[in-house]
């Protein structure tokens, strides 16, 4: 019984655009377990530069996406300073997350990263005018009180792991804000603009960003960055999955929203475990394991019970905060 009422509640609810939008967040949630795995073990080799770690991935994206854009000839759709303002946001996310990894164990930072969610429903209730369900506010309370099993675990009482774990809670959490404030901006770029030119734009802005930074924070860390063949690899497996991972989530964002999209990553969570299982061979501590039962259950409620959160007159104001991108474009500047 339980079976078919199962098997009736997918074919009702689950349309095929539906279940390719799963296994788009999915795949998006898998490579971002792969970034976590790749800045950790790059910590492991005792390096401590997160943006000059980063600098690849934005330098890769500028010089693919902006030869896409050069082709086209096409003349960039939004002012420059808007671009650098959600370059120098997703930087310092990758910085503070990163840079986590050298304090904190990376079943924490990835559990952490769930923070992201209760900050995009503040940023998108006084920028946009978002309003959610009670269900919804139910689901994100459950979300942060298993995430608070996770600082209570690093906080020594069981054993998270790290040589500074608080420490490395703390900044996952800081990175987590500015991860909300680049996911509610490329949201609202890629809904009305060009895909490819947010993604070249935040790529050489973020190059831009992340070159000046390392320059007066990481030139000793990296020249005393003792190279190997196993840490080359690891740079090239981050960058690899970075670059992937800004080229789909970018369509996930479009399609379904930032909300949707940090709910999509949760996931990259259990994989973070196997990991840590498996290439680690470490225990995994069972406050772990309570922790992300109650954010999936989180998740589930907050998922079931989501509405049309956006009242009409918030979407009035969104639409004419469209306008006043469009208006200050190159193309409108030149014809007024």
């Amino acid at each position: 019984m339980l079976r078919l009422a199962v098997a009736r509640w997918w074919r009702t609810h689950v349309s095929p655009r539906v279940f390719g939008l799963l296994l788009l967040g999915q795949a998006v949630s898998a490579i971002m377990a792969v970034m976590s795995l790749t800045s950790s073990l790059i910590a492991d080799f005792g390096v401590d530069a997160p943006l000059s770690q980063s600098m690849f991935n934005y330098l890769s994206l500028g010089l693919v996406y902006g030869s896409i854009l050069i082709f086209r000839r096409q003349k960039p759709l939004i002012p420059w300073y808007w671009y650098l303002l959600l370059g120098f946001v997703d930087v310092q996310g990758n910085y503070l997350v990163n840079e986590a990894f050298q304090y904190s164990s990376i079943t924490s930072v990835t559990l952490l990263d769930c923070w992201t969610i209760p900050w995009a429903m503040i940023l998108t209730w006084f920028i946009i005018g978002t309003r959610y369900s009670i269900g919804q506010y139910v689901g994100a309370v459950l979300c942060v009180v298993g995430l608070g099993l996770v600082l209570l675990s690093d906080a020594g009482i069981a054993g998270g792991g790290g040589t500074k774990p608080i420490l490395g809670d703390i900044l996952v959490i800081g990175g987590t804000f500015f991860y909300a404030m680049s996911n509610v901006g490329e949201e609202f770029c890629v809904k009305k603009k060009d895909r490819v030119e947010v993604v070249a734009m935040i790529g050489v802005y973020g190059f831009l960003v992340t070159v000046v930074e390392a320059s007066i924070m990481e030139l000793k860390s990296v020249e005393s960055i003792a190279w190997s063949t196993d840490l080359v690899l690891s740079v090239v497996g981050y960058t690899a999955s970075s670059f992937l991972f800004y080229s789909l989530a970018p369509f996930v964002l479009k399609l379904s929203g930032a909300a949707m999209f940090n709910l999509s990553l949760l996931t990259s969570d259990m994989w973070a475990v196997v990991f840590k299982i498996c290439l680690y061979h470490q225990e995994v501590d069972w406050l772990y394991f309570l922790s992300f039962a109650i954010v999936v259950i989180g998740l589930v409620i907050y998922s079931t019970t989501e509405k049309d959160p956006v009242a009409a007159s918030s979407i009035e104001n969104v639409d004419a905060e469209y306008q006043v991108l469009l208006d200050e474009s190159p193309e409108s500047r030149n014809g007024s």
